[in-house]
């Protein structure tokens, strides 16, 4: 059980089109079964090859019977443009709004947030979302002479949209054909200027680095999911997806499901590290809510954001309240303790040095309760870990600091 819960975890840092086990024949024949169609791992083995970029070539698993057999790692380190000299235009697309900045040599000129319905099936509606938050942005600047952008998801070195659960509904035909090029079909509504997208963990790696210029820093973006990063101690990014947001936090066998993997998996950090850890305790936090807000109602459990954004409004402007903040800050002590025990977890493949926090379920005296606890949960259950330093931003930052990162991408 734990062996593959390792590999699960493994395989959503680093991806992977094939499986090669080595150990006791027992072990590995139950490892290969359970990463095969129909096994435990379906989830993973049927995502891996669109992670990939190869959808047409089925996952693998093998048994070799040398450790000598199997292959070395391998990474690939990434340098990224860290200045935004010039005029640049930026975007993050989250799982609840787009978030776009009009950048001109390192000064933010302007900054929007467009709330719009990732589950649509339609890539034309995609398109025109993102086309039209982008033009109204740009209208602040002179000229563009470079985009940048993060997205969720898997975007390959050439900024292509691999795989981005942003467009969960798209058949898969026309994903490949409509969204796979819809960042560099983007840049050429403007000139076909530099283009560079990365994953929106990434991007909040490199903001991390930005602004406390330290490497062996993970980035973690709390937004409607977990975003993940890290940058090496170079500061250079590892090649790695880092799709943190899928990784078992939680093994208590009554741990909540999640709808991405459909019911394949429990106690996934989606549920966890983003706005849904805060918004299915809201009323267990005190949060007058309307009823369909209390988890687990059905419009709780779907693939759709709106109805979680909205709640965590209504839990931070709880927190602004008296009478209702002692009862509400628990659940940011409750979430800061999911961060604490998921930091200690990560740095079972991570050199953690530093760690900066965005996004917007880290806002407010909320977002600074959260980090303390996580910091106490640290110190108290795992003292032999080295210190982890704690870095954040402003609440604007913390909103669109990814975005703000991502106009320094490409290199001018």
């Amino acid at each position: 059980y734990l062996a593959g819960v390792l590999i699960q975890e493994m395989m959503w840092q680093r991806s992977g089109y094939e499986l090669q086990l080595c150990g006791p024949a027992k072990l590995c024949e139950q490892l290969k079964a359970d990463f095969s169609a129909g096994g435990a791992y379906e989830f993973e083995v049927m995502s891996m090859p669109n992670v990939c970029g190869t959808p047409e070539t089925p996952f693998v698993v093998k048994v070799v019977a040398s450790a000598s057999e199997l292959p070395p790692a391998k990474d690939c380190p990434q340098v990224c443009g860290k200045d935004a000299s010039g005029c640049r235009l930026a975007f993050d697309l989250g799982k609840s709004d787009i978030k776009t900045v009009a950048v001109k040599d390192n000064e933010v000129l302007e900054s929007s947030e467009t709330e719009w319905d990732v589950t649509n099936p339609d890539p034309q509606y995609h398109w025109d979302m993102i086309l039209s938050a982008m033009k109204k942005t740009a209208e602040k600047l002179p000229k563009i002479e470079a985009i940048g952008g993060s997205a969720t998801g898997t975007v390959s070195a050439e900024s292509e949209a691999t795989w981005c659960d942003i467009f969960p509904n798209v058949p898969p035909d026309v994903y490949q054909e409509k969204v796979v090029n819809i960042f560099k079909r983007l840049a050429k509504e403007f000139g076909d200027v530099p283009l560079k997208v990365i994953n929106d963990g990434e991007v909040t790696a490199l903001a991390g680095k930005m602004m406390v210029n330290r490497g062996n820093l993970m980035g973690i973006s709390m937004g409607s999911s977990e975003g993940g990063g890290y940058c090496d101690a170079d500061g250079n990014l590892m090649g790695w997806i880092n799709e943190l947001c899928y990784v078992r936090l939680d093994l208590n066998p009554s741990a909540p499901t999640d709808p991405w993997t459909k019911g394949s998996h429990t106690g996934m950090s989606h549920m966890y590290l983003g706005q849904r850890g805060a918004t299915k305790l809201a009323a267990k936090g005190g949060v007058d809510v309307p009823p369909n807000y209390v988890y687990p109602h059905p419009d709780m459990c779907t693939i759709k954001h709106e109805d979680h954004a909205q709640c965590l409004k209504l839990i931070q402007k709880a927190m602004t309240d008296k009478e209702k903040e002692p009862s509400v800050r628990e659940i940011y002590e409750t979430m800061g303790v999911y961060l604490g025990y998921a930091l200690a977890q990560y740095t079972e493949f991570y050199k953690i040095d530093h760690v900066m926090i965005l996004g917007r379920v880290s806002k407010g005296d909320g977002g600074d309760i959260m980090l303390d606890t996580a910091r106490q949960v640290l110190q108290t259950e795992f003292p032999e870990l080295p210190p982890i330093k704690f870095h954040t931003a402003d609440d604007h930052f913390k909103g669109v600091g990814q975005c703000i990162a991502a106009a320094a991408l490409p290199v001018l």
